[in-house]
């Protein structure tokens, strides 16, 4: 005798967002933000640098049932970008497709879906890295894990090598429960690995010495004194990441078919490597190499101003005739930080 089973709405949602590819899922009801003072205290610290657009939409951040008015739930999915790919001279997070398109086309279709399950359009809209939400917020109330001391989201199933999204939706679901325990315990590793003394204490990361920060958001010069502190490292870190024993057992690997697998363009080169090939690099070349990229976002200006602190860090005498080619290049961004480099390699 077979006995129908009649899952929730919010069961099928998950079994949806899973379908489409999600690897977390869960459920919270919207609200006041419980991290919008910190971050705005974070804010005035001087601690986001230069990146002003952080202060955008500040009273719809506060309450969560603002960006979209008229909705009360949030639908917060989170996806592996593998954190068991080896290290390099790229963040895994950046090797492939850019996240954004991945991440929101597939909420779209976790949304029409919920319109198609309902039989009517429902007000909803996604947000992935974008707009005035706090999603580590959402996330944590979702169930999904708890704040690292490294500042990233961690889950006790996953570790944190993933992208999170949210749903915002005009439904009253049934939520999760919080995630209120603080796994890390008295661990410290992640605070103790970053090469810049990033963390000013525990979930407290001052940006402006952060290497993601200072290869990605940075526009301008990186600041001599912790040049040589970002190593090889051409775009991106994950050394705070790499070391969190949440993730030394619980990363995955990426899936065969996976869109974050790393692109042509930076598969099986090593940092100087993909250095040289950088800052030779011209517009239309930088243009089809990384096209769909979230690479594209510091521009080629700031890739070959990345590279060239690459090779004064790690590079060899050998590769002076790429440096000198960057000493003539039009931005004077790249010619500094080339001619920097050059002096490193020549000098030792």
């Amino acid at each position: 005798m077979t006995v129908a089973v009649s899952l929730s709405l919010e069961a099928r949602i998950k079994a949806q967002a899973f379908g489409l590819g999600f690897d977390l899922a869960g459920i919270c009801r919207l609200g006041p933000s419980e991290t919008a003072d910190a971050f705005e205290a974070w804010l005035e610290r001087g601690y986001g640098g230069t990146m002003e657009y952080l202060a955008r939409g500040r009273e719809k951040r506060r309450d969560s049932r603002l960006p979209v008015p008229g909705t009360s739930s949030a639908i917060v999915v989170a996806m592996n970008y593998g954190g068991r790919e080896p290290g390099g001279p790229v963040a895994r997070y950046a090797r492939g497709r850019d996240y954004h398109e991945i991440m929101v086309e597939r909420l779209q279709s976790l949304h029409q879906w919920l319109n198609e399950e309902l039989g009517h359009s429902i007000t909803g809209k996604p947000y992935v890295d974008t707009g005035p939400v706090l999603e580590r917020d959402l996330a944590r109330r979702a169930g999904l894990g708890w704040f690292g001391k490294n500042t990233n989201l961690i889950s006790p199933s996953l570790g944190s090598f993933f992208f999170l999204g949210t749903l915002l939706v005009d439904l009253d679901l049934a939520p999760d429960v919080p995630f209120e325990a603080d796994r890390c315990g008295t661990c410290t590793r992640c605070l103790a690995a970053c090469p810049t003394d990033a963390f000013v204490a525990p979930r407290t990361l001052d940006a402006t010495r952060c290497i993601s920060y200072l290869t990605i958001e940075l526009k301008g010069a990186i600041p001599l004194d912790l040049r040589t502190d970002v190593g090889d490292l051409l775009y991106g870190c994950d050394i705070c990441q790499e070391v969190c024993p949440w993730n030394v057992r619980f990363a995955k690997p990426l899936g065969d078919e996976s869109p974050y697998a790393a692109r042509d363009a930076l598969s099986g080169r090593d940092s100087r490597h993909l250095a040289r090939e950088i800052l030779d690099m011209g517009p239309e070349e930088f243009s089809r190499a990384f096209r769909s990229s979230p690479m594209k976002r510091a521009k080629l200006r700031g890739l070959k101003r990345n590279a060239a602190v690459a090779l004064g860090n790690a590079g060899t005498r050998e590769d002076a005739d790429v440096l000198t080619r960057a000493i003539a290049d039009p931005e004077p961004l790249v010619r500094e930080h080339a001619a920097w480099a050059l002096h490193r390699i020549t000098s030792r």
